[in-house]
């Protein structure tokens, strides 16, 4: 299992939707875009050169949003 793999299998654990695109920029370079969403509204989407650190990001994020409102930063 490739390391992307593994974080987007801790995503859909964690109760998130999942998608993976790549494409190609304006300067001719491709580019990886991912994102996830899930029931409550939260959709978070983020791109980067490499694939798995498109997926490393989105997962920092989701992490984020979990531990915010046991840190007492939860916005709602």
């Amino acid at each position: 299992m490739k390391c992307w793999e593994i974080t987007a299998n801790n995503l859909s654990k964690a109760g998130w939707s999942w998608g993976c695109v790549s494409a190609i920029d304006s300067k001719g370079r491709t580019i990886w875009i991912v994102d996830a969403h899930r029931g409550d509204g939260k959709r978070f989407s983020v791109h980067a050169e490499e694939k798995l650190t498109a997926f490393l990001e989105l997962e920092r994020i989701t992490h984020e949003l979990a531990l915010s409102p046991l840190l007492g930063d939860d916005p709602n």
